[in-house]
């Protein structure tokens, strides 16, 4: 059922700065901000040669971000993105398993244009796990 790793993500208090420290101090690739304003958050992937890193910043006052940075104003990793073949299939496999899904339980585009699913993260060791439809 689960892939390869697709991201990790760290929500951040400053895009701009967190960008540079990968860009600049790290060497690597990064991407421009995209605004993802169904999901609440403005967006940028640092392209590493196996995986990625997503940075997350609050997009709008209903931000699940902010909220995040409210308890962890420095910043922290918030989730991880695992790539499966098929969402639906997926997700009825895991919710029959016992898997909560977050949200109303269908799918939503996420920021590669994919469909993905937020899963509780109580049913997975204390971390958020996102799959997403590759």
């Amino acid at each position: 059922m689960i892939g390869r790793l697709n991201h990790v993500a760290i929500a951040v208090p400053d895009l701009e700065k967190a960008a540079e420290i990968y860009r600049g101090t790290l060497g690597a690739k990064v991407s421009a901000p995209i605004a993802l304003p169904d999901h609440g958050v403005t967006t940028v992937f640092v392209e590493l040669p196996n995986t990625k890193i997503e940075l997350l910043h609050p997009l709008g006052a209903n931000s699940p971000i902010q909220g995040f940075l409210d308890k962890n104003p420095s910043g922290g990793m918030h989730h991880i993105c695992y790539e499966v073949e098929d969402i639906l299939k997926t997700r009825d496999s895991l919710k029959a398993s016992g898997v909560r899904i977050l949200g109303d339980g269908e799918p939503k585009i996420g920021a590669h244009g994919k469909p993905v699913l937020f899963l509780h993260p109580k049913d997975f060791a204390g971390t958020l796990v996102e799959v997403e439809q590759v």
